[in-house]
């Protein structure tokens, strides 16, 4: 049931992690703070198009 997503920073729209989130528990979207290597900072990532 789980399934692969693509995180991308919301300032730079790159999309540089993926991880697998449980589509029958969490309905939203996935956002975590992580480092973007383009931006050089930690950032918002959301959940984008794969």
């Amino acid at each position: 049931m789980r399934e692969i997503i693509v995180l991308a920073c919301t300032q730079c729209k790159r999309r540089n992690y993926t991880t697998t989130k449980n589509k029958r528990t969490m309905s939203g979207k996935l956002e975590l703070k992580k480092y973007c290597p383009f931006c050089r900072t930690h950032i918002v990532h959301r959940e984008g198009k794969k």
